[in-house]
């Protein structure tokens, strides 16, 4: 059983959630901490200067609102949404954040993927923890 338990969800996908965080809490000790993450794609410093002020900030707070909504069902469930490339990011706030086990979704696996990987594959190596894989 585990006690800190990251379940990614990318919003910009429609994909439902529900498998994940069933997963999460069954594999979860009682009282564990499960938290959602949503990784917002960095924005580029030449773009970034261009926008309003503040326009980021308003971003992550939308991203969290949406979040919040999507698990409302689930209030157990801790919220983070941070930004840079989903596959690194994730892995990175596993390490920073002492995870000991990943659920994350993927699709089915199609050409594309063995040319370009994806965010499931990429977690799954580099991951420094359990990582659960659910399709």
């Amino acid at each position: 059983m585990y006690k800190n338990v990251l379940v990614p969800i990318a919003l910009d996908h429609d994909r439902n959630t529900t498998e994940a965080l069933e997963i999460a809490n069954a594999i979860s000790e009682e009282g564990a901490k499960i938290t959602a993450l949503h990784v917002m794609e960095e924005v580029p410093a030449y773009v970034a200067q261009y926008l309003p002020e503040g326009q980021l900030d308003d971003n992550v707070h939308e991203l969290e609102a949406r979040l919040k909504d999507e698990l409302k069902d689930a209030p157990n469930i801790e919220i983070a949404v941070i930004s840079g490339h989903a596959g690194h990011a994730i892995v990175d706030y596993a390490k920073d954040n002492k995870v000991d086990c990943i659920v994350v979704a993927s699709h089915r696996p199609g050409l594309t993927d063995f040319f370009l990987g994806s965010t499931a594959a990429r977690v799954v190596r580099h991951a420094p923890c359990a990582v659960h894989v659910s399709r």
